[in-house]
């Protein structure tokens, strides 16, 4: 993973705007993309689907399936007029309006007179394990239930087989049960995420072992990083999966509420992982630097064992290179305290002679110590 990849990983998105300006200002975000609508109508005996690019088409399928349930899927927040035309025709606050266009919200649940609105993160990953962080928004209203998603990304297939099987229970239940499954299709990514992270973590661990290298600590900097960023979204999502337990909103039923009680002990098994993942990362860590110590404290024996045989080796080439002669090379007289054994026939091969017994008894020593079997 490059370091430009790192960085998109671990960009905090700010707030849009300027210092003052009046709340309820709906902008685009930069890089939005052009809106793409799909609607699903539906009953207990029919599904009714329509597609297009502006209001015309939530309006004209809104008339004809007048007596269905209706889920507006929004793709791309490019355009602000059809956000506002949205706003206006259902009477939906400024302030909501708002906070779907800045797509840098933490999670919540807000109750109004007439509707309900919600927000999480959809947060997923891919084969290289980089992450993607992009807002979600949902109103419900009356028979209906609108969301807004940053990217064309098909983030809830499942749920839209679901709408599409044959007497398939979903299409009972009211537009309140719809926001319920919308949000449990995106903690069920969250453990996708965590699944890959758990893996990857697992992979760290068989490195360490065979063949720690400093990518270890890059690796595992990154999956912290994107723990973090769980973390992050994943306590504020069980506040607001507890505010819908709570709420006395008619449009979150009795019914909707015993399925958010299983989707809030999702995101409390969500929080367990992401702590004992986040553990694991620096018993990585630590185990990591213990790793490397260990091995230059092995380097550091083999060199020190090295230098302790060459030191007494050193002292006697030394002595006997002083080159002190026993006797006056020019009058042949004694010299007092000089080197008898300079002139000495073989004298060379003795004292190399020496040096190996030397060695070898050092070397004798040290296995008998056990220093080589822990090398």
């Amino acid at each position: 993973m490059t370091s430009k990849q790192y960085k998109r990983i671990t960009k905090l998105k700010r707030r849009a705007g300027n210092v003052g300006d009046r709340p309820g200002l709906v902008r685009v975000p930069d890089g939005a993309l052009k809106p793409h609508i799909k609607i699903y109508s539906y009953n207990d005996k029919e599904l009714v689907t329509a597609e297009g690019e502006d209001i015309k088409t939530i309006l004209d399928q809104l008339n004809r399936c007048a007596n269905h349930t209706h889920w507006i899927k929004i793709n791309g927040l490019g355009d602000a007029s059809l956000i506002e035309e949205i706003g206006k025709r259902l009477s939906i606050n400024d302030l909501v309006l708002e906070d779907i266009m800045n797509t840098h919200q933490r999670p919540k649940f807000d109750e109004y007179d007439q509707y309900v609105f919600a927000t999480g993160r959809i947060i997923t990953s891919d084969e290289q394990c980089e992450l993607s962080n992009t807002q979600f928004s949902v109103i419900v209203k009356d028979n209906m239930v609108i969301s807004f998603e940053e990217t064309y990304e098909e983030n809830f297939e499942g749920l839209e087989k679901r709408l599409n099987a044959q007497q398939s229970p979903i299409r009972n239940f009211g537009p309140g049960f719809i926001c319920y499954a919308l949000f449990d299709t995106l903690i069920d990514w969250y453990f996708v995420v965590l699944n890959q992270i758990g893996e990857e973590l697992e992979a760290i661990e068989d490195r360490i072992y065979i063949n720690p290298d400093r990518s270890i600590m890059y690796d595992t900097q990154r999956l912290k990083r994107m723990l973090i960023v769980l973390r992050r979204a994943s306590w504020p999502e069980r506040d607001k999966i507890n505010d819908m337990i709570r709420t006395e909103s008619p449009l979150i039923t009795k019914e909707t509420k015993t399925y958010l009680r299983d989707a809030y002990d999702h995101c409390i098994q969500i929080i367990d992982l992401i702590e004992s993942y986040k553990e694991i990362s620096a018993t990585n860590i630590d185990l990591y630097l213990s790793m490397v110590s260990n091995r230059m404290n092995e380097i550091m024996k083999v060199l020190t064992i090295i230098s302790v045989i060459f030191i007494p080796l050193t002292f006697v080439a030394g002595v006997y290179g002083m080159n002190f002669a026993p006797t006056d090379p020019y009058t042949n007289k004694p010299l007092p305290n000089n080197m008898p054994e300079l002139y000495e026939p073989h004298g060379y091969l003795y004292c190399v002679g020496i040096m190996i017994v030397i060695g070898l008894l050092q070397l004798f020593f040290f296995w008998r110590k056990g220093w080589f079997s822990r090398l």
